[in-house]
């Protein structure tokens, strides 16, 4: 194993201290390992609070500041954060308004976000709703889910409902919103590799030179079979078909298309990707009104790509396209 660390058991602590030191206007709570907005809380805004196991990033810590979220708490690597360190983030930014909890549909996230909004409620009194995301097509239940897994929508749900927020709308206008995002989106994904887990030091799963999994998840967990290698366009049928599918999308409908890289994956291939869904999608009277290529919601070192359609109206439109400023999403300041 080749990785650019110190000690296994070091990684995810100096990883935030080191997105402490790149970005002077985040803060970290280094004892809960929470990535928060230096100006938090600010007072009268609904906050935004999400995390997950470490290894996915730039989510979600690197989806931290205006016009996104307003703390991030890091798990272990492919662990759920604990409720205390929820806790935390939650007490971090309540301004006042609420707080909304983004979490992946994943058993632990689910559980232990739930234990901390409980706990809000009854240290603080701080009202908090959850949005739960499930937009993964592949699988409908796995050991680590009941369900479909939270996948790439999460990044779009965090975009949008942020700048709901940062707009000043209520708690129940934001989570409206962050639902309607995550019942307009569906994703699927593949590997090509798997992801080597710094504390393992081996790959979690093997993948001969010819063969492909379809339908991974995030921690590398297995998808709907495992299927020969395919040139790109035909990956982009696989993927999108159950995707189109599923929703269904529309001739006419337009949609955010997200392509996303799962770790180890070049920005050229992405782009390949992105031209053979271009084409598909095309083909069956789909618009694309806005696209996001690159590693966004990733599997450490894993090489693969996912698909995300959102179908999007004038007001999920407006607030995608709302100013943001995070280490990995910056447009419109």
């Amino acid at each position: 194993m080749k990785k650019l660390i110190n000690a296994p058991e070091d990684v995810v602590t100096e990883a935030l201290q080191g997105i402490e030191a790149a970005h002077p206007d985040l803060r970290v709570d280094r004892a809960n390992k929470v990535i928060y907005r230096g100006d938090s809380p600010r007072s009268g805004k609904v906050g935004l609070v999400s995390g997950g196991g470490s290894g996915h990033e730039p989510l979600h810590g690197g989806f931290v500041g205006l016009g996104m979220l307003d703390a991030a708490c890091a798990g272990e690597v492919f662990t759920s954060p604990v409720p205390d360190q929820m806790l935390a983030a939650t007490k971090l930014v309540d301004g006042g308004a609420g707080v909304l909890h983004v979490v992946k549909n994943y058993t632990g996230d689910v559980m232990n976000f739930e234990m901390s909004a409980e706990l809000a409620a009854a240290e603080t009194g701080a009202r908090v709703v959850s949005v739960v995301t499930n937009d993964d097509v592949a699988v409908q239940d796995s050991t680590w889910t009941a369900g479909r897994r939270g996948v790439g929508a999460t990044v779009l749900l965090e975009k949008i409902a942020g700048a709901a927020a940062e707009q000043g709308r209520s708690l129940d206008e934001v989570a409206e919103v962050a639902h309607a995002v995550n019942a307009a989106s569906r994703s699927m994904g593949l590997a090509l590799t798997s992801c080597t887990l710094p504390a393992v030091g081996h790959p979690s799963f093997e993948l001969g030179d010819d063969e492909m999994e379809l339908g991974v998840g995030i921690h590398g967990e297995p998808g709907r079979e495992r299927v020969p290698l395919a040139p790109a366009k035909d990956i982009a049928a696989m993927l999108l078909e159950p995707v189109l599918a599923d929703l269904p999308f529309r001739s006419g409908d337009g949609v955010v298309c997200f392509v996303n890289g799962l770790g180890g994956t070049p920005l050229i291939e992405l782009y390949v990707m992105f031209n053979e869904v271009a084409t598909i999608l095309a083909g069956h009277g789909v618009q694309i009104a806005r696209s996001l290529v690159g590693s966004y919601i990733t599997s450490l070192d894993m090489a693969g790509t996912s698909v995300t359609l959102l179908r999007v109206d004038d007001d999920l439109l407006s607030l995608w396209d709302a100013p943001v400023r995070t280490p990995a999403l910056r447009w419109g300041i």
